[in-house]
């Protein structure tokens, strides 16, 4: 069995995952919360899964680096600095970024990826996504994982690409946008749909999260999977095999 340490271990994600573990053979081998020391749980894990925030993933990776253990990242909310930061200790060890553990929406991604590339800039694609009204974040990080695999089925990066929070008279949509609306309300788990809209006809690809458990799993299997693995930065497209 893998001991799996958690980085916001008292979090919702966190208990959700300790809750997996024992149905995918994983240990828990320790969890760390705000203002506890990263290192213990590094040296006594196999791998790593975090689900904190993007303030603490500095100290995290140190403490991965120092201990040579793997990471999963599912921390949402991360800028540019951050995945700098992840890109430099993937030289270290194997780290698993994500914005969205689930299996499904790994399939998605891919799924959305293949129609981008086969459907070209003259079918518009716009991002919609609901989460319940705690989530602190928007886009979400699943709508931003989604948003960038359309931008590279075209063969462009998202930052060039993506209209956010239209408002007002903002005229006519330009072509070859990825546009993204972000709906909060309720207890809604997680809601995404990806729209290809061309002339006269239209695609939606769309997945719908009913329990937070998908993720908890998802992580789970990214963890077991990823603590294989050479350095490197690695997807949950890989832990699919796709």
């Amino acid at each position: 069995m893998n001991r799996i340490g958690i980085y916001g271990s008292l979090g919702r994600m966190g208990q959700a995952i300790v809750a997996a573990m024992p149905a995918l053979d994983a240990i828990h081998a320790g969890g760390a919360d705000a203002g506890d020391d990263p290192v213990p749980v590094a040296r006594n894990a196999d791998v790593l899964v975090d689900f904190s925030a993007p303030a603490a993933l500095e100290a995290h990776l140190a403490a991965a680096r120092a201990a040579s253990t793997p990471i999963v990242i599912g921390t949402t909310g991360l800028q540019h600095r951050h995945h700098a930061m992840i890109d430099a200790a993937a030289g270290d060890i194997a780290i698993l970024q994500t914005g969205n553990t689930s299996l499904g929406i790994a399939l998605l991604s891919a799924l959305v990826r293949d129609a981008a590339r086969r459907l070209g800039p003259d079918w518009d694609i716009e991002i919609a996504e609901m989460h319940h009204r705690d989530k602190v974040d928007a886009p979400s990080g699943t709508a931003l994982m989604l948003g960038e695999a359309a931008a590279e089925g075209r063969g462009l990066s998202l930052a060039d690409c993506s209209v956010e929070g239209r408002a007002g008279l903002v005229g006519a949509r330009a072509r070859g946008t990825i546009g993204f609306a972000s709906l909060r309300g309720g207890s809604v788990v997680g809601d995404h749909m990806v729209v290809l809209a061309g002339d006269g006809e239209r695609i939606e690809l769309a997945h719908r999260a009913e329990d937070r458990a998908i993720f908890a799993r998802g992580a789970v299997q990214a963890a077991l999977w990823l603590a294989g693995q050479p350095a490197g930065r690695y997807t949950m497209d890989q832990v699919l095999g796709l």
